[in-house]
């Protein structure tokens, strides 16, 4: 009896989920799917402490859907570019004990507005998208957020989500209700993923501003108000972040500082 006892014991603590790795999700649209060209330092000396797991198969890099891998770019999808999860992920590590490895989720969608998300109201988007944006949510089985959900739940087989990022705005420059309605999908992940919203919290980026030619820079006002309207969440800021000349998406350089702007904030909220 007692040794049926101890190998269910054993069982039990290496199915558990490890919490020394720490998984952030991520979501939005093209500036989270990546839109810079990864250059050699963006492909080499990856931390291995550094992972990803792949949202939906991606066949050019060699990667499954939900399996963890090094976190080499892409982070998103074939095809992709860099993100701010790249630096993100290299600036968390490098300032977390060595026993923590940090894992990011990349489900995002370019172009997409914000009812995508919402999946009470994403068929209805997908019905008057473009084709171009069809094909890519057909990647996420017409449901970015279900697939964010589920690779959410397969990520807590092996870690604990600690925080979720967002970067989307572009494509509801202007809408004064985009605070609730991050609010509404914010609050369904926390419920669906079973989390603790004064535990997970929420981190939302600015878009490029209009002070270096941003052409949706007005939207970073929306986003200013989420603390006020979203319980445990944080703006980060992309002042001074140069765009790749589109004035829409950031550089590579940008895309590198922006992924540390989001974990210094992350990480003083670990403080």
């Amino acid at each position: 009896m007692k040794a049926l006892l101890l190998l269910a014991l054993i069982s039990l603590s290496l199915s558990a989920p490890d919490p020394n790795f720490h998984v952030y999700l991520a979501f939005g649209q093209s500036n989270m799917e990546g839109n810079a060209r990864p250059e050699a330092q963006d492909t080499s000396n990856v931390p291995e402490r550094f992972k990803m797991m792949a949202a939906v198969d991606m066949p050019q890099s060699g990667r499954k859907k939900f399996e963890w891998y090094t976190a080499v770019p892409p982070l998103c999808r074939d095809g992709t570019g860099l993100s701010p999860c790249d630096y993100f992920g290299r600036e968390m590590v490098q300032n977390l004990p060595d026993e923590v490895t940090v894992g990011i989720i990349n489900v995002a969608v370019a172009g997409c507005g914000i009812d995508l998300f919402d999946d009470d109201k994403a068929a209805g988007y997908l019905s008057t998208a473009a084709d171009w944006l069809k094909n890519i949510a057909r990647a996420y089985d017409n449901s970015p957020y279900k697939a964010l959900v589920a690779a959410g739940k397969k990520a807590q087989e092996s870690g604990v989500i600690k925080g979720i990022l967002l970067h989307q705005g572009e494509s509801n420059t202007g809408d004064q209700n985009w605070p609730n309605n991050v609010k509404k999908i914010y609050e369904k992940l926390l419920s669906d993923l079973g989390l603790n919203g004064a535990e997970v919290p929420l981190l939302i980026g600015e878009v490029v501003d209009s002070s270096v030619g941003g052409v949706c820079g007005s939207h970073n006002a929306v986003i200013a108000k989420c603390p006020s309207v979203i319980p445990n969440s944080h703006v980060v800021s992309a002042k001074m972040l140069q765009s790749g000349g589109d004035n829409l998406h950031f550089s590579a350089q940008s895309y590198r500082e922006f992924g540390k702007r989001y974990a210094q904030v992350m990480l003083g909220l670990l403080k």
